[in-house]
């Protein structure tokens, strides 16, 4: 059986325990809101890129970009995870979401090539396997995606002033992808989800979503005056998709990092609910101890007066 001393030792370190936890509870509690103001300060400049769509786009569809001007099969994936733990599965879910993903990908492209090839090529097994580059943006989705040979990663900002230096650096690897014949780049990252909660999501940022643009191009325009363009159209629109993937990144980021604080607060809520019920049943054995301490004490005064008389 315990001593009181150690008991009480054991109750002073689960209620310093306790307080580290409400603390990080109250820290993820202001991180959420913070990242989810960050997401909603882009609703005005999206709706602005949207109107510039529009008047890019309104004469049709043929100064977007080839799905694939070089006919390459190179694809590339980018990962938002967590820098720091303690947020449950969330690596875990996002990172199983892309490689399931890009396994069945794989799958199909191979069944695609196999019935595009003579028979005589089936038989010699004369299929080109199909690039994979991987942007991990998080440290702990580095030893789930250690199998990817072209494996790339980068910090998670510390704060919502930091996402658009990030969002900067992610572009400019796309930009580089893309020169290097990439035409297929996805993205996946984790959304709040209910309270605490989150659901891993998908979104391609290359090819262009075609139908996408033609519904900008399609919508009613606000006023009754039309905007007139004052810079060539090929220009304009590789302004205003820049400006539209900047929007579409910051805004996964955005809301991966709102959701790793919300899967950081459901995990301390659920960490102190296991220390309350810990603490309640090691402070409960230490007065049961306390008080059979301070009875056998008695009992030895008892026994003593009585020899005594």
């Amino acid at each position: 059986m315990e001593s009181p001393q150690a008991l009480q030792q054991r109750i002073q370190s689960l209620g310093d325990l306790q307080q580290i936890v409400r603390t990080m509870k109250a820290l993820s509690a202001v991180s959420i809101r913070q990242y989810e103001r960050a997401a909603d300060t882009l609703a005005d400049s999206e709706q602005c890129i949207q109107l510039g769509l529009q008047v890019a786009l309104r004469d049709g569809l043929q100064a977007l970009p080839d799905r694939s001007a070089n006919g390459s099969s190179a694809a590339a994936v980018i990962v938002f995870g967590t820098d720091h733990g303690l947020c449950g599965r969330f690596n875990e879910v996002i990172a199983e979401q892309a490689l399931e993903h890009v396994s069945e990908q794989a799958s199909q492209q191979a069944s695609e090539q196999a019935s595009e090839q003579s028979p005589g090529e089936q038989a010699r097994g004369e299929q080109a396997p199909a690039a994979m580059h991987w942007l991990a943006v998080g440290e702990r989705l580095l030893p789930l995606l250690d199998q990817q040979s072209q494996l790339e990663w980068m910090q998670v900002p510390s704060s919502a002033t930091g996402i658009t230096a990030v969002v900067q650096r992610v572009l400019l690897r796309v930009d580089d992808w893309r020169a290097q014949g990439v035409d297929r780049v996805e993205l996946f990252h984790n959304r709040p989800s209910g309270r605490s909660g989150y659901a891993p999501t998908r979104q391609q940022l290359f090819p262009f979503d075609r139908e996408r643009f033609q519904r900008f191009a399609q919508l009613p325009w606000p006023s009754r005056q039309l905007p007139q363009a004052m810079m060539p159209q090929p220009a304009l629109l590789r302004h205003l998709l820049r400006q539209h993937y900047f929007f579409m990144l910051f805004r996964a980021l955005a809301e991966s990092l709102a959701a790793e604080h919300g899967g950081r607060l459901a995990a301390m809520q659920a960490a102190e609910k296991n220390i309350d019920e810990r603490l309640e049943e090691v402070t409960g054995r230490f007065r049961r101890v306390r008080q059979e301490q301070i009875t056998s004490e008695l009992l030895d005064v008892v026994s003593g007066f009585e020899a005594v008389s």
